[in-house]
C-alpha cells in the first residue's frame, strides 16, 4: 500500500522533492478501486489441463492483413497463441481491397455460398489463408460490401458486417468442423451471439457452441434504426428492452453482443469493473451491471519477440535487463536524432500517443512547461487535435534543445523512442488496455500513468520504503496530479541503483500474449460451462 515518505524512507537516502512533493503517491491505491465484479473466479490451472478447444474468431480485421486499432493486434497474436497451446483455432475476416491474393497466398474454399441477409441472399466465396503456426483465416469475399478504399466509416456499415458475420456462421454450419467457441469482437460482430440463442439454437453444427463477446471500443457500439433487425433476420424479436441494449427506438449490436453472450469480457480487470459504472459505461452501464455476474476483464499482451531490446535491429544498441549499460547510446542517439543535447543524466521523457483529450492532452497541456523548467528533455511522436499540433510546435521553437516533436507514428521511431527514453507519460482518461506502456516497461522505458483501465492493471506504482513498483501512477483525473507524479519521477531518477531496480522490474515482467491466453482458455471454458447449464434449462 503507498503512503507518505516517513522518516524511514528519508534514512534511505530519499529527500523530500523541491516541491515539497512526497515520493510516495499520497493516498492508498485501493481507494480508488471501483465495485468488483461478481463473475466467478476463473480456475486456470483447472482449465489448461483439459481437452483442447475448437475455437473460432469472427472480427472485423486482424494482423498482418488489416489494421485500424488495437483490437487488430489481439485477433492476430491471440489464436497464434492459443494454437501454440495445441487448440485448433481459426479466424474469420473480411476481405477488404487491401487483402491481397497473391501476397496472402489465398487459397478459394467454396464459391456463391448464399448468405441470408433481409428478404434475400447475397452471394459470397470463401478464401483461406494458412498461417505459419497453423491457424486458419477464412475471409469473406464480397465485393459489393468490402472492395472499397475504407474498411470502414460507409452508411451502409450495418448491411456489411452483418452480411459478413452470417456467411462466416453460414460457412461454418455447413461444414463438418463444430466450435466449441465463437468468440466475437466489437459490435461489429455483436448480433452473432443473439444468432444462437434464436436461429442457430437447434443447428446441428452450432447449437452447442458458446459465445464469447470480447468489449474493445465501449465508446462505438453499432446503433441503428429498426431496419437493421430486418437485415439480420430477427425482427420477429423487436427491440429489447433490457436497459441499454435498445436506446430509443434503435438498435444497439454492441449491446446486443452483450445481452445474448454466454460471457462478456473486456481487456483488462480495472475496465471491466469501471464500465459498470455511469462515468465509463457509454450508457451500457445499466445493461453491464445486469450481467457482471458474466463479466470477465482480461489484458492484452504485446509479442515479446517482435518487440526484445536484445535482437531489435531498429535500435543503436542492443541490450537487456542484465545489461543496462549497454542502453545509453540508444540515448545518445534519440538525443542527437530530435536535435537536443545529448546529456546522459539530463531525464529523457517521451510521449508516444493520438494527441486529444481521451489520451490526456488536456492535462499535458498544462503539465509539460513546468516539467521543462525542471530541466527535463521532451520527445513527442503522435498525430492528432491541430490544437495540439500547435502546442507542440511552439515549445519546440522556444525550446529547441529540450523539445523535440515528430508529428508522425512511425513503428521504427517508436521503438528507438522506448529505448532510449528514461519516462513514458500516459495520462489517459480512459484506457481500455493500453500496449504503449507495456512496450515502454519492456524497453527500460518507465512509465507515469493515471491510474485507471489497463494502466492501473499493468504499472504498480512505486514504493521506496520497499523499493517496489514498475512506475510512477496517480488517482483522479487532474494537471496537479500528473505533475506530482512526473516529479516524483524525476526525483526518484536520480538515484541511480534504484532506478536501474526499477528498470529491471519492469523489463522482466510478464506482459506476453501466452499470459493472457492461458486465463482466455479459462475463460472459454465458463463460456462452454454457461452454455451447458443453459441448454439443460432450456431442454
Amino acid at each position: 500500500m503507498s503512503r507518505p515518505v516517513s522518516t524511514s524512507a528519508h534514512s534511505r537516502g530519499f529527500p523530500a522533492t523541491a516541491s515539497g512533493l512526497p515520493l510516495v503517491a499520497p493516498g492508498s491505491p485501493a481507494s480508488d478501486q471501483p465495485e468488483p465484479l461478481t463473475s466467478a473466479p476463473l480456475d486456470v490451472e483447472a482449465a489448461l489441463r483439459g481437452e483442447p478447444l475448437r475455437i473460432l474468431f469472427i472480427a472485423a480485421e486482424g494482423t498482418p492483413y488489416v489494421k485500424t486499432g488495437g483490437m487488430a493486434d489481439v485477433i492476430g497474436e491471440l489464436p497464434r497463441a492459443l494454437r501454440r497451446m495445441g487448440h485448433d483455432v481459426r479466424v474469420a475476416l473480411p476481405r477488404y481491397k487491401a487483402v491481397d491474393a497473391g501476397r496472402w497466398r489465398l487459397r478459394p474454399l467454396e464459391r456463391k455460398l448464399l448468405a441470408p441477409i433481409g428478404r434475400r441472399s447475397e452471394p459470397v466465396d470463401i478464401y483461406e489463408a494458412r498461417q505459419e503456426d497453423g491457424v486458419r483465416v477464412y475471409f469473406i469475399d464480397a465485393p459489393d460490401y468490402f472492395n472499397r478504399e475504407r474498411l470502414s466509416n460507409y452508411q451502409d456499415d450495418g448491411d456489411r458486417y452483418i452480411l459478413f458475420s452470417r456467411a462466416a456462421m453460414e460457412f461454418i454450419r455447413k461444414g463438418d468442423w463444430a466450435p466449441d467457441v465463437i468468440h466475437c469482437h466489437d459490435w461489429n460482430t455483436g448480433v452473432a451471439p443473439n444468432w444462437l440463442k434464436t436461429i442457430y439454437r437447434r443447428d446441428p453444427i452450432l447449437k452447442r457452441a458458446a459465445s464469447v463477446y470480447t468489449i474493445h471500443n465501449l465508446a462505438v457500439q453499432g446503433i441503428f434504426g429498426y431496419r437493421i433487425l430486418e437485415v439480420a433476420g430477427i425482427a420477429e424479436e423487436g427491440f429489447l428492452y433490457t436497459e441499454g441494449a435498445d436506446q430509443s427506438a434503435m438498435v444497439d449490436l454492441m449491446g446486443r453482443g452483450i445481452a445474448f453472450a454466454d460471457v462478456v469480457s473486456t481487456v483488462s480487470p480495472r475496465y471491466a469493473a469501471e464500465i459498470l459504472t455511469e462515468e465509463f459505461g457509454e450508457r451500457l452501464d445499466g445493461l453491464l451491471r445486469s450481467r457482471k455476474d458474466r463479466l470477465y476483464g482480461i489484458l492484452n499482451g504485446i509479442d515479446v519477440e517482435e518487440f526484445d531490446p536484445a535482437t531489435d535491429k531498429s535500435i543503436t544498441s542492443p541490450f537487456d535487463a542484465f545489461s543496462l549499460d549497454q542502453r545509453a547510446p540508444n540515448k545518445a542517439a534519440l538525443q542527437k536524432q530530435f536535435g537536443l543535447d545529448v546529456e546522459e543524466r539530463t531525464p529523457l521523457v517521451a510521449i508516444i500517443s493520438r494527441l486529444n483529450d481521451q489520451k490526456g492532452f488536456d492535462l499535458l497541456d498544462l503539465t509539460l512547461l513546468p516539467l521543462l523548467e525542471q530541466g527535463a528533455q521532451v520527445v513527442v511522436q503522435g498525430t492528432g487535435d491541430m490544437h495540439y499540433h500547435q502546442m507542440l510546435q511552439k515549445l519546440e521553437v522556444r525550446r529547441p534543445r529540450q523539445v523535440g516533436f515528430q508529428l508522425t507514428f512511425n513503428t521504427e521511431l517508436s521503438r528507438r523512442i522506448y529505448a532510449g527514453a528514461d519516462l513514458l507519460l500516459m495520462p489517459s482518461h480512459v484506457e481500455p488496455c493500453g500496449s504503449t506502456q507495456m512496450y515502454a516497461m519492456r524497453y527500460g522505458c518507465i512509465p507515469v500513468v493515471h491510474r485507471t483501465g489497463g494502466l492501473a492493471d499493468t504499472v504498480q506504482d512505486f514504493d521506496p520504503e520497499t523499493n517496489s513498483g514498475n512506475g510512477f501512477s496517480f488517482a483522479g483525473y487532474d494537471h496537479f496530479k500528473l505533475f506530482a507524479a512526473a516529479t516524483r519521477a524525476l526525483e526518484v531518477y536520480r538515484f541511480r541503483e534504484t532506478w536501474r531496480d526499477l528498470m529491471q522490474r519492469a523489463m522482466l515482467a510478464d506482459y506476453s500474449w501466452a499470459a493472457s491466453a492461458e486465463q482466455y482458455v479459462a475463460l472459454y471454458r465458463r463460456a462452454v460451462e454457461l452454455r451447458q447449464l443453459t441448454s439443460a434449462r432450456v431442454g
